[in-house]
Formats: C-alpha cells, structure tokens, sequence
C-alpha cells in the first residue's frame, strides 16, 4: 500500500533506538524526510541509517528540556521549511513498585514520561502543517491495572487525556492520536532487563495475560504509527489504540 508520505517532513522524538528507532526506520521506507531527534546520537545509528535514498537529519537533545526542543524546532524548520507530523517517543518505564513511590520516583517518571510529551506537544503543534499528524506513544499501563509503577501508570494516563484534549482543540487543523503499547521487547529494553531476572515469571505472565502468548516488536508499533500518520488514516483523530497482543480487557 502507498501511503503517501513521500517527502513528508517527519520529525521522531526519542528516534535512536527500539520502538523509536523502528518508527524512523519505517518512515524512511516510506521514503519521508525525517528528522530524528535523541539525546544521545551514535556514529553507528547515523552509519545503519544514512543511505543513498534516505533523508535523515539528526539532532541531539533533550525533550524534558523545553529551551533545547525550541532550539531544534527552529533548525528542522530552517533546513525542511515546514512538519507534516511528529512522532513524541519518549519514556521510560523504570521504577519502585512499591505501594507508595517516593517523590523523586515520581518528579522523575512525570519529567520523562508526560513533561517530555508535553513540551513536544507545546512546541510542535503550533508549526505542524494544516492536516498534519502528531502521535503520542503512550502505554497500556496508562490504559489499565497491570502492576506497573503507579508513576509511570498515572504519567500515561495523563498522555491520554491531553491527546483527547487536543484533538479537540485542534479540530480539523490536524490529527492527534496516542499509541499504546504492549509489552515490547528490543535489546536493551525494560522487558530485556525483567525477562533476564525472571525468566519464569515472565514467561508465565505472557501465557496466562497475553492471547498470542508472546512480546511484541517494535516493527508491529512502528507499522501503526506509520499508517495513522498518514493520508490513508484522515478520519483517525482523538484515538488511542492498543497494540498488546490482546491483553487489555476492558473496551
């Protein structure tokens, strides 16, 4: 299927690796000008990335840093002259599961799970194209009870209500959508690091919570994440959508 994203402008924050970098990956099959941005930008991403067909730009900073965001918009603005859709990926899942976190668990999961989509949101949206997309990479956890840290729960969950919000706000200027994730695994992930500690309890979770009984990829996100970023989902606003392998039970 063409999707149409032929030189469309895409910026990806939180791009270099796993789900993010997938994501990249994705749009550059669709042959779209993408820029990623990331805190930490590697010789080897920029190699595995940069191709004869490929445009890609790289940008290194920060999301929870609000001055650092507005400094890269300007310079993908100033090299591309306009966004068709932003992708805000970044997150980490990490913390004490304990009944009662401590403060700094939680100043800590807010500025990386929902101060980070929050200034993308704030920077970006103003400047993204008329029928443009921008998608929030939320969770499940923000969706239901699964055990995960109560901060990173609440964190997603308020991703949720701001992207319903603004599809609101934003009306027929453009699309905003949230994607929400499983339980994804990629070198060096979250699910990498628990599956090696416990092996047993990690595989029986899969098979008595998950109906395809296995991890997701971040092929099968970044495949999504592409489609509703496109011409081909114009009528998909206001959404969020599992992709969890069935696991989430409410509607």
């Amino acid at each position: 299927m063409n999707l149409n994203l032929e030189n469309k402008s895409v910026v990806v924050i939180g791009g270099s690796r796993g789900i993010g970098l997938s994501i990249v990956e994705g749009f550059l099959h669709e042959k779209a000008r993408v820029s990623i941005i990331a805190r930490n930008i590697s010789d080897k991403l920029k190699s595995q990335l940069i191709k004869e067909d490929n445009k890609v730009s790289f940008y290194e900073g920060d999301a929870t840093d609000k001055k650092s965001l507005i400094n890269i918009s300007k310079l993908i603005i100033k090299k591309f002259k306009d966004i068709d859709v932003v992708v805000a990926n970044v997150g980490n899942g990490k913390g004490s599961l304990g009944s009662l976190q401590s403060e700094n668990d939680w100043e800590e999961s807010w500025k990386i799970n929902f101060k980070s989509a929050l200034n993308s949101a704030n920077i970006f949206l103003p400047i993204i194209n008329n029928l443009g997309s921008f998608i929030f990479i939320s969770s499940i956890a923000g969706k239901e009870y699964l055990g995960a840290p109560n901060s990173y729960s609440v964190a997603k969950s308020a991703i949720n209500t701001l992207m319903k919000s603004l599809s609101h706000k934003f009306g027929n200027k453009l699309r905003v959508n949230c994607i929400a994730p499983g339980n994804i695994i990629f070198k060096k992930s979250r699910w990498e690091e628990i599956l090696s500690e416990s092996p047993e309890a990690v595989n029986k979770m899969l098979e008595d919570k998950v109906p395809i009984k296995r991890f997701g990829t971040p092929e099968e996100i970044a495949n999504v994440v592409v489609f509703v970023s496109s011409p081909k989902a114009s009528f998909i606003s206001g959404a969020c959508i599992n992709i969890d392998g069935g696991q989430t039970i409410s509607y």
